[in-house]
């Protein structure tokens, strides 16, 4: 699918969708939770309908009644078809820890996109757990049924969802279970959305203050009524709209979030951009924009976000910590290069930076890699500049189906699938 944009004037209100990484954490714990729990206000997504499906072929049953979701989890079964898990690297990890509570053989097929993602790590972990699991191919297999607890040993610097994943399997192991951190952790966030999770279904963990070590005794999870908040990540695309052309206000924002990407309104503030907060609305206003330095390390997925800001902001903005950027759904450093430099801005790649000239980005065809952020973020400069197409645009369903329409109802000069 191909979508057409040109310059824009924008001004409106739009609720930003639900969370999506808090979903998926929501659908796990309620599944390993005996009895029937809610999900409120969950995202409808690719990744979250992935996680949904994987789990249902395990037993548990998810009703979905208008915005609220009812799982009925705490008794899985053997599956009796492959498990595809889509391009969703959380399913695909999460349900790789999970499948080691069933009994019998599990197999998780990734996405074409996904399989070519880290889960090496996540194996090696689970094995010292007593888990017999390895890969074939692209696929996983879990011989599950027994997972013993004691020590498991992983690099933190890999994927947090790999530390997630072991996080949501540790309870219910034979015996306690201790997670030690072989490298400093990077996107601690995503961690503490985990741990907040696992709370709120009733599992206790102690975590270190650097969240490098983790002690989790043997217990049970309880339903629970779990209310999925807004999503920093899909917002920050609206909050910039807002500062490159008109006023957006964003709501269903929680300003005192564990989501790491919550940082994106002090980001915004550091670039000169006006910005408001009111309750759940957030308000951003079109701003002459200066360049920045920041570490993303702990919310890489605002890079492509903040990387189109640069490209018009004034002066040379530089991110570091990006390295993990390469091995999301796409080569995120690669192809914010590829677009940004197509357009005519200047960028210079680092083993561990993106340095992005601003100027006066021109229109251009850009690849989104089927990276759902790359799409978004050149939609967004694409307003600004006219004369864009974005090839693959329809990858935006992953975690923001309505993304498009969204932007039209802004008053976003945008067509779909333009021949």
């Amino acid at each position: 699918m191909k979508t057409s944009i040109n310059k824009s004037e924008i001004k409106g209100k739009v609720t930003a969708p639900s969370s999506k990484s808090y979903t998926i954490r929501g659908l796990m714990c309620a599944a390993l939770a005996k009895g029937k729990s809610e999900l409120i206000h969950p995202l409808s997504s690719d990744d979250t309908e992935a996680a949904g499906k994987v789990l249902g072929q395990l037993g548990v049953n998810i009703y979905k009644k208008g915005d609220c979701w009812q799982v009925a989890g705490g008794h899985l079964k053997p599956p009796t078809e492959n498990l595809f898990c889509r391009d969703s690297a959380a399913t695909l990890r999460f349900m790789t820890a999970i499948c080691a509570l069933v009994p019998g053989k599990c197999r998780l097929v990734p996405g074409s996109t996904l399989s070519k993602r880290p889960i090496t790590p996540l194996l090696q972990a689970l094995g010292q757990l007593g888990v017999n699991c390895r890969t074939e191919g692209a696929s996983v297999i879990v011989d599950g049924g027994r997972l013993k607890g004691g020590m498991a040993e992983l690099p933190g610097d890999i994927s947090s969802q790999f530390i997630s994943a072991l996080l949501l399997i540790a309870p219910l192991a034979e015996e306690a279970t201790s997670i030690r951190l072989t490298s400093p952790p990077e996107s601690k966030p995503y961690l503490k959305m985990t741990l907040d999770c696992l709370e709120k279904f009733g599992v206790k963990v102690k975590a270190s203050q650097d969240l490098s070590e983790f002690e989790v005794a043997k217990q049970e999870y309880s339903p629970a009524g779990y209310q999925v908040e807004g999503d920093w990540s899909s917002a920050s695309y609206l909050l910039a709209l807002g500062a490159t052309l008109g006023e957006v206000t964003v709501t269903n924002l929680n300003p005192e979030s564990l989501q790491g990407d919550r940082i994106m309104l002090n980001l915004l503030k550091d670039m000169g951009a006006r910005v408001l907060i009111s309750g759940d609305a957030v308000t951003v206003q079109k701003s002459e924009l200066k360049a920045i330095t920041a570490d993303l390390s702990d919310c890489i997925d605002l890079l492509p976000t903040l990387a189109i800001l640069a490209a018009v902001a004034n002066g040379t903005s530089q991110f570091t910590g990006i390295g993990r950027a390469r091995l999301k759904e796409s080569n995120r450093v690669a192809a914010l290069r590829e677009g940004l430099t197509g357009m005519g801005i200047k960028v210079i790649e680092g083993a561990d930076s993106l340095t992005i000239v601003g100027s006066e980005p021109e229109g251009s065809v850009i690849d989104s890699h089927d990276d759902h952020r790359i799409a978004m973020a050149f939609g967004i400069l694409g307003l600004s500049v006219g004369e864009t197409t974005i090839n693959g645009a329809e990858c935006v369903r992953k975690t923001y189906p309505e993304f498009w329409d969204i932007l039209k109802s802004l008053g976003g000069k945008v067509e779909i699938d333009v021949k």
